[in-house]
């Protein structure tokens, strides 16, 4: 944003400081009278009334009379008007006064008083009740927004929390925020036909889809279609783009959800393909007709082969682009003018299918409150839950939500497993397969992987926060020490499952990084052994169990005790052995705090 600071006072001057320091927009600031570090001007309301459309934003340090009398003559449509934020000079108050939502005034409002450790006063009815801001949603989330009344009827409608239908025919980051965040009187369906019309006084719809209703809908469209293009040789694009507007629409959906317009690269430079991409603000994709080949379309056409390699150019190109095997539309055949024929097909991005879907979770080392923000939210909204009951704390399960189904995956085999996953997913359901700490490490997750890879089913991977890291926080260290330890090394001892040859423990413990021992507590002896090959005796040890559990466990001593300290204090399962010089070290500094880097810390040095 392009923000302009004003100062009617000496009193503001340190604030607007603040403000120009912290703040990585273009600011300037303004003042009444000469300052050093700003720029003189003769009237602050001459000035707001010659610059008003220059800036995205204006903030007046000072009393809130002088910016109301400002901004008074000028203000004309909350869809142009700029922001405008009035904060007193001492920096407590933060007050968003116009254009709070389409101009980012409220916004703004926030980080203002973050910064001056104030209090941000808005007063928009969508923020102060904790209600969604209709207006804003499809900048958010990158929808565009579609309906036939006035936007400040529906926006009235659901602020007034008449009874609201919400429609999410497809799934994406913004689906998912909205599906977890709805008001009360908000009611969720994911199929058109299921919705009782008669209930409600509005419909929000996330949808590439169009569908006559008898009441209001606000129609927001992902962009979730791709759309395969073939054509004659420089075929003139007039009346091309309205006639496939007009017959995406004949089929019910929308051109506004179009993503890409996608073609073979023969065709790259046809002036159709750039007109189509202008027109319906779409990305291009240009596909090598070998990437096209193998494709298998439903309606093959063998001069188009002859002439580009490819079975049908539009519907291979969608295909291709949306990840997909089926077509919403497959090839429609058009020539607008004589001799200027050219074909589309439409594919949904696969993605965005609102089927089943599986999300590997890492639960974290076990307290409850360090899954991750993304895994709470996914815990709080999956319809299964398959938790490894023997390394997660039951206490993550109950973020569950009402009418989920919770079930410990320690007594099943593999294939059980799969069996149940598959048939919540078949079903279209959410499964969240919850795994302790980060499940890239020590996970059994390739297994998992590779089953849903053979049956096309579609998944992905939140991380954790790994029990080494709550290791190091447990244990006040730093695992890296500065011209001592740089290296880390995550490993297990060789126990009923072989190790590498290259990764034996002795191995490994030459370069006497700061090792973290996995899975290992019931061959301490072995671990011990190997270690004292390269690593002193003395060397600081130490045994943390169950960590971040409220039965939580450290032991400390040196190497050559670290066999008879498992021993004595019975660990066996879940406890993790930390081996080097960097535990409790608080030796060496690090370059960053001495001489040498002092000019990170000055003003405007950048990163």
């Amino acid at each position: 944003m392009k923000i302009a600071v004003l100062i009617a006072s000496d009193a503001g001057a340190e604030t607007a400081g603040v403000i120009r320091q912290e703040l990585k927009e273009e600011i300037t600031v303004f003042s009444a009278m000469e300052r050093e570090g700003c720029v003189a001007v003769a009237s602050i309301g001459e000035f707001v009334r010659e610059y008003f459309n220059v800036y995205d934003a204006f903030v007046f340090v000072g009393a809130m009379g002088i910016c109301v009398r400002a901004i008074a003559p000028c203000i004309a449509s909350k869809y142009t008007d700029p922001a405008v934020v009035n904060v007193d000079v001492t920096g407590r108050f933060a007050v968003s006064v116009l254009s709070g939502h389409i101009g980012g005034a409220n916004e703004l409002t926030r980080r203002l008083a973050r910064v001056l450790g104030g209090e941000a006063v808005i007063t928009t009815q969508s923020d102060t009740t904790g209600l969604w801001a209709l207006d804003l949603l499809a900048e958010q989330y990158g929808w565009k927004a579609e309906h036939s009344q006035p936007m400040n009827e529906l926006i009235a409608v659901f602020v007034n929390c008449r009874p609201v239908a919400l429609w999410l025919d497809i799934r994406d980051k913004g689906t998912d925020a909205l599906e977890g965040g709805r008001p009360g009187h908000v009611d969720v369906y994911y199929r058109f036909e299921e919705i009782e019309i008669k209930k409600y006084d509005l419909i929000i719809a996330v949808t590439p889809r169009m569908v006559e209703c008898e009441i209001p809908v606000l129609y927001y469209r992902p962009g979730v279609l791709h759309l395969g293009v073939g054509c004659r040789k420089l075929c003139h694009p007039d009346g091309i783009v309205n006639d496939i507007c007009h017959r995406l629409e004949m089929f019910g959906l929308s051109p506004l959800s179009v993503a890409t317009v996608d073609t073979i690269e023969l065709k790259k430079d046809e002036p159709l393909v750039a007109e189509l991409a202008e027109r319906l603000q779409a990305e291009v994709r240009i596909y090598p007709a070998a990437a096209l080949k193998e494709i298998k379309v439903p309606n093959p056409s063998e001069k188009v082969c002859e002439v580009t390699g490819v079975a049908g150019v539009a519907e291979a190109a969608a295909l291709k682009s949306a990840d997909q095997e089926v077509l919403l539309i497959e090839k429609q055949k058009g020539a607008v003018t004589t001799g200027h024929d050219f074909t589309f097909a439409v594919a949904l991005d696969r993605d965005a299918e609102r089927n089943g879907f599986i999300e590997i979770v890492g639960a974290g080392p076990g307290d409850p409150e360090l899954v991750s923000v993304r895994g709470k939210r996914l815990l709080e909204k999956a319809d299964l839950i398959l938790y490894a009951g023997s390394l997660v704390p039951i206490e993550l399960t109950y973020y569950a939500k009402a009418g989920a189904t919770v079930r410990s995956s320690a007594s099943m085999t593999l294939e059980e497993q799969f069996a149940l996953m598959k048939e919540f997913y078949d079903r279209g359901l959410f499964i969240v397969r919850l795994h302790t700490g980060d499940p890239c490490i020590y996970g059994a997750i390739q297994e998992q992987m590779a089953f849903f890879d053979r049956y096309g089913m579609r998944y992905r991977i939140t991380p954790g926060i790994s029990s080494f890291l709550a290791a190091a926080a447990a244990l006040r260290s730093q695992f890296t020490i500065p011209e001592k330890v740089q290296s880390i090394i995550l490993t297990r001892g060789e126990g009923r499952t072989p190790m590498p040859e290259k990764e034996k423990l002795h191995l490994l413990a030459r370069s006497q990084s700061t090792m973290c021992i996995f899975l290992s507590a019931s061959i301490a002896d072995e671990v011990q052994r190997e270690l004292l090959e390269c690593y002193p005796p003395e060397t600081p040890v130490a045994a943390c169990y169950h960590l971040t559990w409220k039965d939580e466990k450290i032991f400390r001593g040196e190497l050559r005790n670290l066999a008879a300290m498992m021993k004595e204090n019975k660990l066996t399962l879940t406890t993790m052995i930390v081996v080097g010089e960097a535990i409790g070290n608080r030796e060496g500094l690090s370059r960053l705090y001495s001489g040498h880097f002092t000019h990170l810390f000055r003003e405007g040095s950048g990163d």
